[in-house]
């Protein structure tokens, strides 16, 4: 399958653009230095723990240690040379690092899996140090982009059902889509766990009606393959080609890189749809 950097105008659709790159690298922030001290609840989110927001309420629980005492004071601040512990386990404070995989089928979107099956994390055994975390989810079967970070912060902004970012996949179904079931999905239709409905719906071969374009906001669990199969159709193919700001251009399949310093500035100040 070829990158398409828009589909067509159609009936149910829009324009669906990508951004452009620059060059990789990761962001990383200052060290924490004796004479510089950062507030606790930051510690815990640049270690991929948590978020801020949620690092306090660690805190507040009693589940966080600073030099083996229990500390439930917001705000505090910590140094360098002063040993934090959640749930008595030794915290690492990192770099933040930023990375975008083009994820291959049958690759698990977790951290590891108790039947020995490979997981997204294989990819950056020996290669990268920090304990980075999967953004989200892409089931074994689909393929396309995946970002992975230890930032527990940005992790969240991007993950909470409040921000609902923006997604594009190009779907591949066993048949070819009728026109009726097109202004079905776009008009929405009832799900188990409720109504839903796909923002666009194009497609990129005008030749083909089973080869489609979905732009959707949603981060419900397989819910494009939910979708169509609730109308009577097959996703043979799932492939996310564009999430809040990122694409996989120049970015082959199982291959990854660092996001750029202008891609990690955009995503955290939410500079995207």
């Amino acid at each position: 399958m070829t990158d398409k950097n828009k589909y067509p105008k159609k009936k149910y659709s829009k324009k669906f653009t990508k951004g452009k790159t620059e060059k990789y690298f990761s962001d990383t922030p200052a060290e924490i230095s004796e004479d510089k001290a950062i507030r606790l609840n930051k510690y815990l989110a640049n270690a991929g723990i948590c978020s801020r927001r949620d690092a306090d309420k660690l805190i507040k629980e009693g589940l966080v240690k600073v030099n083996g005492k229990i500390v439930t004071e917001l705000g505090l601040k910590i140094s360098k040379n002063d040993t934090v512990k959640y749930k008595n386990k030794k915290v690492h404070f990192e770099k933040s690092v930023y990375i975008l995989l083009n994820k291959p089928k049958g690759v698990l979107t977790t951290v590891s899996d108790d039947r020995g099956r490979k997981t997204v994390l294989d990819f950056f055994r020996n290669k990268v140090q920090e304990r980075i975390y999967p953004v989200g989810r892409l089931d074994r079967d689909s393929t396309g982009i995946l970002l992975l970070t230890n930032d527990g912060d940005l992790t969240k902004k991007l993950t909470h059902p409040k921000y609902n970012k923006k997604k594009i996949y190009h779907v591949f179904l066993n048949k070819d889509l009728d026109k009726k079931d097109a202004e079905k999905l776009v008009e929405g239709i009832d799900l188990e766990d409720g109504f839903m409905k796909f923002d666009t719906l194009a497609f990129p071969d005008p030749k083909s009606k089973k080869d489609i374009g979905i732009e959707i906001h949603s981060g419900r669990n397989r819910i494009i393959r939910r979708m169509f199969s609730e109308l009577g159709y097959d996703v043979l193919k799932l492939d996310r080609v564009y999430f809040a700001g990122l694409t996989k251009k120049d970015l082959k399949r199982g291959k990854w890189r660092f996001l750029t310093q202008l891609e990690i500035s955009n995503l955290k100040r939410g500079i995207y749809e």
